[in-house]
């Protein structure tokens, strides 16, 4: 996905890891609040408009599924964390794969057998 997205424009991956830098200005109190439209400058419209251009690319190279996952997402950098969660799991996931590496091959076999086949199959899976 990195390599489309930098095609299309090399600077543009830099906010999809890091966000789309919010654009901030200090209110009276002198805490820092998002700008309205009215106070935004040119070249923060810049770093929305490549924040749309990386949706756009996400969202474009997605299937149904991926996409049901990220339609709420409002900037790329939530779509990448989205992404990365699917696709590489949880901790807890990732525990139980390496717990599938350490069990005997007969045992993996016979996991991976029972699930793909039918039932009708179990005296078979359980011969092999």
């Amino acid at each position: 996905m990195r390599d489309h997205i930098q095609r299309e424009d090399y600077r543009l991956w830099d906010i999809v890891p890091d966000g789309p830098l919010t654009t901030l200005k200090k209110n009276v109190e002198g805490v820092d609040v998002p700008k309205t439209r009215a106070d935004c400058a040119a070249e923060d419209f810049k770093k929305w408009e490549k924040n749309a251009k990386a949706k756009k690319w996400f969202v474009c190279g997605l299937g149904p599924d991926e996409y049901n996952r990220i339609q709420g997402c409002a900037i790329a950098k939530q779509i990448w964390d989205t992404l990365q969660v699917a696709h590489k799991g949880t901790t807890q996931m990732k525990i139980s794969r390496g717990t599938l590496l350490i069990i005997p091959e007969e045992e993996r076999v016979e996991k991976i057998l029972a699930r793909v086949l039918p039932i009708t199959w179990e005296s078979k899976i359980t011969a092999i």
